[in-house]
């Protein structure tokens, strides 16, 4: 992606089923768990760069002694970081201690049962360890320990925020991480209360009850209590500290999580295949958490998945496939490799079905799936080229010419590198643009100047200011006819809000791209229309139905007309090559992607009411903010 979204977070968690003596003796090492932890994380180290953290939590330790451990670090080395400081005391270990379990779990902090970890990418603008999951609750009760981490953006905080304050709860930060920690941390209290009143009732007394507490939470009623208010996508995951687990995913299923389980363990991650290379597994042996329902295993070790809200409308995210998840992932390969295929008949056009000059390649190195599944429709175009071809010869065909018609090819090159070192002096001021023309090399002689098209895909255009101001200034020194370039995604519209880090309104290329063609033929108007409309589906209550306006914004254009006018913004002057833009259309995505319908980003059908809410809030702040305030049009 030339001007990639950030990624969204990642979980991870790992619950053994066996004790610690178990996998010492059977595999020479205690530390699985914690091994598995660590690759479960690096194999996501692409949904988030920003930090990490991970926590762990002790079976059985005796009075006195600290059960739940946390380690947190910043930055995009956050992983090593951690697992370097869990992994320090352990070195100055002999190996007998090592090897010796019950030594280990007296005097090592992370010998426990349960590891959770989280790989964050902030889509808040908040920095700082202080945000980085996961966060923990503090009780002198184990069973009210909690710790929680998670995939997740609500779009009503404020809503859950003001629900916790009339409980008498006093929140010390306003962000949906810790409000939600709060929320359950509170239902986690109740529940402990209702146990304690039947213990007493029933004549237990003391640590009798304490242990009737710790061996029946109910985590599905804590979850089922706490999350009928929620609006967003998320996978929550958390553990407390008497050894509750559990996995959380939102009614739309707009998250991933994934899970397996044998007789030794549990395990949980965001990507399928993540799980399935760490543990060797095959794909089917790992299961998808189904949307509204949780995962929960309790402190003896007993899995059962239960439904803890009733599942939505199906909207799982889409842009998981184009992009963020990991493409080893079997269905993900071919849904990409659908994805370029598709988009074969709008690019023959806009090459003028001239294949014998035009050379095929992609923007390294997400793309690069979805440039075979385009190379190989145009080879089953070609060969059918052919076949007329050779029925058109008859029967007196000379061998030159059949030879000529077999000799054609897809002509196809790396002919865009990325120096991934460049990236880091990309800085701000005068000298950036100049510096962002190098973040890209050329192969050159690559094609035949002034003759051939170049035609380079890419998985998605959302801003278009790098391909503005590098790609296509870079592919113009090859000296191109023509330059179409490819996005295997339809036109980014509409902010995410559930959870990836996306560019506000006005930053899209394509709303740009709207807005200036509504000026272009006098239909600014429209603009003040929909934010009244906006405004008006903003003063609903919170009971009521609400519509996106902003989808009016969009109405009077095709697809194609926006991508001309994009083509014509971001072609440079000093671009010497003619320059087109073809989109993937909106059902071409959701034939290549049949069971991710979540395509908001694209057709702005948000899933929640949330989602609908917060971008006409982002329409009317782009008006009053940037539209009115530039002086292009006051406001009538």
């Amino acid at each position: 992606m030339m001007e990639s979204l950030k990624h969204e977070c990642g979980i991870a968690m790992v619950r053994l089923l066996k004790p610690l003596e178990y996998f010492q003796e059977k595999y020479g090492t205690w530390t699985v768990g914690l091994d598995e932890l660590y690759l479960l994380m690096e194999k996501q180290h692409n949904r988030g760069q920003e930090g990490a953290g991970i926590a762990c939590v002790k079976m059985d330790a005796p009075a006195g002694e600290e059960y739940m451990f946390r380690e947190r670090a910043l930055g995009s080395g956050a992983i090593a970081e951690v697992f370097g400081r869990v992994h320090a005391p352990m070195q100055e270990l002999t190996g007998k201690q090592m090897a010796d379990v019950s030594f280990v779990r007296r005097n090592v902090s992370f010998a426990g049962e349960i590891y959770m970890g989280h790989l964050r990418y902030s889509t808040t603008g908040r920095k700082g360890i202080a945000y980085v999951h996961p966060f923990l609750r503090r009780n002198n009760w184990k069973a009210r320990n909690l710790c929680l981490c998670g995939n997740f953006n609500m779009t009503n905080v404020r809503q859950i925020f003001d629900s916790i304050v009339q409980m008498g709860q006093h929140p010390r930060i306003y962000g949906d991480t810790y409000i939600l920690l709060e929320q359950i941390g509170h239902r986690l209290d109740r529940e402990s209360e209702r146990l304690f009143r039947h213990g007493i009732q029933a004549g237990m007394q003391k640590s009798d009850i304490t242990r009737y507490i710790e061996d029946n939470i109910d985590m599905a009623n804590v979850l089922r209590t706490s999350s009928g208010i929620w609006d967003g996508g998320y996978v929550l995951c958390g553990v407390t500290g008497s050894g509750e687990s559990f996995v959380m995913r939102d009614p739309w299923g707009i998250r991933p999580a994934f899970w397996y389980k044998n007789d030794e363990q549990v395990v949980v991650a965001s990507e399928r295949p993540v799980i399935q290379t760490t543990l060797f597994v095959e794909s089917h042996e790992v299961n998808e958490l189904l949307p509204g329902q949780a995962l929960l295993i309790s402190k003896s070790g007993e899995m059962r998945l239960e439904q803890v809200l009733p599942a939505r409308t199906l909207s799982a995210c889409s842009f998981e496939r184009i992009y963020f998840s990991r493409g080893n992932d079997a269905d993900i390969y071919q849904e990409r490799k659908a994805l370029g295929r598709q988009l074969v008949e709008p690019v023959y056009k806009a090459i003028g079905k001239d294949l014998k000059h035009t050379v095929f390649s992609f923007i390294p190195n997400t793309a690069e799936t979805a440039f075979y599944g385009l190379v190989e429709g145009f080879n089953d175009c070609l060969n059918q080229q052919k076949a007329k071809a050779l029925m058109d010869l008859g029967t007196d065909a000379k061998p030159t010419d059949i030879e000529d018609i077999l000799a054609q090819r897809v002509r196809s090159e790396k002919v865009a590198w990325k120096d991934i070192k460049m990236r880091t002096f990309i800085a701000e001021g005068n000298s950036r643009n100049d510096l962002a023309s190098h973040v890209y090399d050329v192969t050159y002689n690559s094609l035949c100047p002034y003759k051939d098209n170049l035609v380079i895909i890419d998985d998605s255009i959302v801003r278009g200011t790098t391909l503005k101001e590098s790609i296509l200034r870079i592919l113009d020194r090859l000296h191109p006819r023509k330059i179409v370039v490819v996005s295997s995604s339809p036109q980014v519209r509409y902010p995410d809000y559930y959870g990836i880090d996306m560019p506000s309104l006005q930053e899209f290329i394509a709303f740009r791209a709207t807005i200036a063609l509504l000026e272009d033929r006098k239909m600014d108007g429209l603009i003040h229309q929909v934010c009244e409309k906006c405004r008006a589906e903003l003063e609903k209550p919170a009971d009521q139905p609400v519509v996106n306006a902003v989808q009016e914004i969009y109405a009077p254009f095709t697809a194609e007309e926006i991508s001309l006018k994009m083509a014509q913004m971001l072609r440079a002057e000093d671009v010497e090559a003619e320059v087109e833009i073809v989109y993937q259309s909106l059902e071409g995505l959701r034939r290549a992607c049949p069971h991710h319908s979540g395509d908001w980003y694209f057709s702005g059908n948000y899933p929640t009411p949330g989602g609908t809410r917060r971008v006409n809030q982002a329409f009317v702040d782009f008006v009053e903010q940037v539209y009115c305030a530039s002086g292009r049009q006051d406001e009538p």
